[in-house]
């Protein structure tokens, strides 16, 4: 068998070269022609042409040559030659072929070679990134974007054992991707460990399990201290390069509670030296911490004419801006900026630090904790009720000697009426009381007392009933006082009853919902409108308007319902008038609680999990998630849920209807799972082991 010779390389000018017609590539892909001119440039060429000579009518070559494979690098040469980067005649290593079928060539030389797998890319980014390559340098190189070389530096760095499974295809791209979120080799494979048996080995489940624990960059305690902070305290995050992570998962937990403590404590020390009696500082308050607490009345300090008329330009621009980018999914930049430095003008005015007594600050103190979206939030100017007390007795004069005090006082006074007698015969003078006397100036006995004020109090009640207007007022003042000035505080005769059921051990967050921050803003408003001694609350509702006291008699009627449905409780009438009055005042929740994993799916079971999406959503849907895990079901069923306006059962208000009709949604369009919860066919795979009828368990 005769050896095979192959084709020795050769050296044609470049202006002898033209494309040929047998090229099959066709359609453009790949690097472009400018990317492969650079590469040329920087590198030179790395691989031949293949061409064949050109002939004439009879067959005689013509000192031309068709290149049939290696189009795009001829390309890329004249490209530099039109840039003036390369000679025109410059020599380019060419093989010449004139046997075969010059369309086999071509088409052998792009289907014969291997592409590079993935991997082998990642690696080799990685040597040269260890031989001191910047990434920046290797972006540039390769014509990728800096990112680009960021994730296959992060993908070369997985566990071996992992790549292992990647080259194996046991693993696919997008899990390796979804197990780089750590680089804790041990954490990558004992999560793989979990997985490797499990039927749900999503991206999504990789991620979610390699951060448990781990706090967003979004959480409030990570706003508040700065990523910064924490990553100098040696705290670790956990960055995903290949979704947005909206800035990661800070990892120390506990790490970032101390800072955030130690950060609070800081802020209150400061504060202290306005001259607060105490401070409290916790990262979260329960909802309702400030409950029997009287709130010290403040003033603000005036705003100048030039100030207001400043403010009103600026709120009136503010406004305006607002109706002409109303519905604009981004604003410009110029815009964007005009509007920042306009909320900051607003602000100067509608922010003004308050202003409190200086000589009640002393027996007040101040909350410190972090508000919902991560910044300071300082309630200042709170009295406890026994600083209270301490302060009133404070003011009542010394009781020693006050008994002999007033005998020499009323002595004095009955000397100087009868014309003559001086304080030193008062003694005389009182001795010869007779017992008479003595008898008529007594107090009543405490039997005819009660006797004459039951007249009075029947009186008063029989005059209340005549009068609405003076009931209204006497009740509003009695709710007021419990409301605003504590058990301490009650000096009223209107005996009615109110509790207000402390709400924050039954839903932990409820202090961040945007319906508490309402209430509380209600509460302060009253508290800095109303009087600061419960004794001086009755004139003032004498002489308020009639809508102030509704508006009040409303707001403290409104704290004392309690519409909580506890286990240890039966109070089946007083949960029957709570659906009665939300019918009647037609409360929508679904415009102050959404369902979500926290709120919601992530505490029932599946079953409740998909009656909730198939009544929202339609069957159609709640069959696109069955095959889920709990988890993955939990989060799926958050995002289809949303905006659909479903509620708990807990939660319905008969008389609207929160649920559209079973039939719309057979008939609408099934929402599309993500990629990743779907098979190669579009389908929602099946688990065997959960393919099992769903027994929805009664609401």
């Amino acid at each position: 068998m005769s050896k095979i010779v192959l084709t020795a390389v050769r050296d044609i000018a470049l202006d002898k070269l033209v494309a040929s017609d047998a090229n099959v590539r066709r359609i453009k892909a790949g690097v472009s022609v400018e990317d492969l001119a650079e590469d040329i440039a920087r590198r030179g060429l790395l691989q031949s042409l293949s061409v064949r000579p050109v002939l004439d009518t009879e067959e005689l070559e013509t000192g031309k040559y068709a290149v049939s494979a290696g189009g795009r690098r001829l390309a890329a040469l004249k490209l530099l030659v039109k840039q003036k980067r390369l000679a025109k005649s410059a020599p380019v290593p060419c093989i010449v072929k004139t046997e075969g079928i010059e369309e086999e060539d071509s088409l052998a030389e792009n289907t014969m070679r291997e592409a590079l797998h993935p991997l082998d890319q990642f690696r080799a980014f990685k040597s040269l990134h260890d031989q001191g390559v910047t990434i920046d340098e290797i972006a540039a190189r390769f014509f990728v974007g800096a990112q680009v070389v960021r994730q296959r530096l992060k993908l070369a760095a997985a566990s071996e054992k992992l790549l292992e499974l990647y080259v194996a295809q046991e693993l696919s791209l997008e899990q390796l991707m979804a197990f780089c979120v750590t680089d804790d080799h041990a954490r990558q494979e004992q999560v793989w460990e979990g997985l490797s048996r499990s039927y749900n080995k999503e991206p999504y489940t990789i991620r979610r399990m390699l951060t448990e624990g781990a706090v967003k960059a979004g959480d409030k305690r990570a706003v508040f201290v700065g990523v910064e902070a924490y990553e100098a305290a040696g705290g670790v995050i956990l960055r995903d390069l290949f979704v947005h992570d909206h800035g990661g998962w800070l990892q120390d937990v506990a790490l970032l509670d101390r800072l955030a403590r130690e950060k609070l404590g800081q802020a209150a020390d400061g504060l202290r030296t306005e001259g607060w009696k105490w401070s409290e500082i916790t990262i979260d308050f329960p909802y309702g911490h400030t409950n029997g607490l009287r709130r010290l009345p403040a003033s603000y300090a005036p705003v100048s004419e030039a100030e207001q008329t400043r403010y009103d330009a600026a709120l009136a621009e503010y406004n305006a801006l607002s109706d002409e980018h109303e519905g604009a999914d981004d604003l410009p930049e110029e815009v964007d900026h005009r509007m920042a430095e306009l909320e900051k003008e607003i602000a100067a005015v509608d922010e003004r630090p308050a202003i409190y007594d200086p000589a009640e600050i002393p027996r007040a103190g101040i909350f410190v904790s972090i508000d919902h979206a991560g910044a300071l939030k300082v309630e200042r100017g709170f009295v406890r009720p026994e600083d209270e007390a301490a302060a009133e007795s404070s003011e009542i004069p010394a009781v020693s000697g006050s008994a002999d005090a007033t005998k020499l006082s009323d002595g004095a006074a009955v000397g100087n009426a009868d014309g003559g007698e001086t304080a030193g015969s008062s003694s005389a003078s009182s001795s010869s009381i007779t017992d008479d006397e003595t008898e008529a100036s007594s107090k009543l006995s405490d039997r005819l007392s009660s006797e004459l004020t039951a007249h009075r109090t029947l009186a008063l009640r029989v005059a209340l009933t005549n009068d609405p207007d003076a009931a209204f007022l006497a009740a509003t003042h009695t709710l007021a006082l419990k409301a605003f000035y504590g058990s301490g505080h009650f000096d009223g005769c209107i005996e009615i009853e109110t509790k207000s059921a402390f709400l924050g051990s039954y839903a932990p967050g409820l202090a961040d919902t945007a319906i508490a921050r309402a209430n509380d803003e209600a509460n302060g408003r009253w508290q800095l409108r109303l009087p600061k001694r419960s004794q001086d609350l009755w004139d003032w509702l004498v002489k308020a308007d009639r809508d102030a006291t509704a508006e009040l008699f409303a707001y403290c009627v409104g704290q004392s319902v309690n519409a909580l449905r506890l286990p240890h409780e039966r109070r089946s009438r007083a949960l029957e008038h709570a659906d009665r009055l939300a019918e009647h005042l037609g409360l929508d929740m679904s415009a102050h609680w959404t369902p979500t994993v926290e709120s919601y799916c992530g505490k029932v079971t599946k079953a409740r999990i998909l009656a909730a999406v198939r009544e929202a959503k339609g069957e159609a849907t709640a069959q696109m998630i069955d095959h889920l895990k709990k988890g993955d079901m939990a989060v799926e069923a958050e995002r289809l849920l949303q905006g659909t306006g479903w509620l708990p059962e807990p939660l319905r208000t008969a008389s609207l209807d929160v649920v559209a009709d079973a039939e719309i949604f057979e008939a609408a369009e099934v929402e599309a799972l993500p990629n990743f919860l779907m098979d190669d066919e579009g389908d929602a795979p099946i688990d065997p082991e959960e393919d099992k009828p769903h027994v929805v368990a009664a609401e």
